[in-house]
């Protein structure tokens, strides 16, 4: 009897729609990946019971685990679809959209709510032409060494699915903007932004929401250290308040 490979897919055609679960059985093929498994549905949308359905809309782009498009809940892990090898995993391979986003359509989901947290911390090196456009300031290897880590994110929002305080109650703004706010406050240029960046993670939903779980850490495809840049982002923003009240 010839392998096959067996995915529960949790489908919801749009956000105001109830989600459903559909069952398909693929055959099994050498190396297949969780988005080549997508593929071959959308190549023949019938379910396990012989039923005529739509292919399965996600978000996907690089296939290497680089733009950070694919990720979703895979056997309730939130992970990237393109680096999840159908041989490592349980089956039936159950996929599911992220849970604290909200749904577009099957497995895509909005997460606009990251990109709005990094801009309220200003994540960017300010070149708005006060500066000198030249040559900008030289960085030792020791903190090229420390920023590239940082530097790996790719916005996938694994880190803000797992995290059990980002939610509706407290909007906080998650392990990857505040460890983008480290990458840029120690950037020669971006520092210019530095106090500005802190006292935007004093406020609601800033960095005191944070109930140090580490699942952020575990869950980053990227190996970012990410509770070390919440630990150091968090004296920063104690010290600068505690200064901010002596200036009063």
């Amino acid at each position: 009897m010839a392998k096959s490979v067996i995915i529960k897919i949790k489908r919801q055609a749009n956000p105001r729609e109830t989600s459903r679960w559909e069952e398909f059985e693929l055959p099994y093929k050498p190396a297949m990946n969780v988005i080549s498994c997508l593929m071959d549905i959308a190549a023949n949308p019938v379910t396990r019971d012989g039923k005529a359905t739509t292919p399965i809309t996600y978000d996907s782009n690089c296939l290497e685990e680089v733009c950070g498009s694919c990720a979703m809940l895979i056997n309730g892990r939130a992970r990237m679809a393109c680096s999840a090898l159908v041989d490592k995993l349980e089956q039936p391979i159950r996929l599911e959209p992220f849970s604290k986003f909200p749904v577009v359509r099957d497995l895509a989901v909005d997460r606009q709510v990251l990109f709005e947290n990094l801009k309220a911390v200003k994540a960017w090196v300010p070149i708005d032409g006060t500066y000198d456009l030249g040559a900008g300031p030289r960085m030792t290897a020791e903190q090229q060494e420390a920023a590239y880590p940082l530097s790996r994110c790719i916005s996938c929002c694994c880190c803000m699915e797992v995290c059990p305080q980002f939610n509706d109650d407290t909007g906080f703004v998650g392990a990857a903007t505040i460890a983008q706010v480290r990458l840029f406050n120690t950037h020669p240029t971006g520092a210019a932004l530095e106090r500005e960046r802190l006292t935007a993670l004093m406020g609601d939903g800033g960095i005191q929401e944070c109930g140090y779980a580490q699942n952020c850490v575990e869950a980053c495809p990227k190996d970012i250290p990410l509770t070390r840049s919440i630990s150091e982002v968090g004296g920063a923003v104690m010290k600068q308040a505690i200064g901010d009240l002596f200036r009063k």
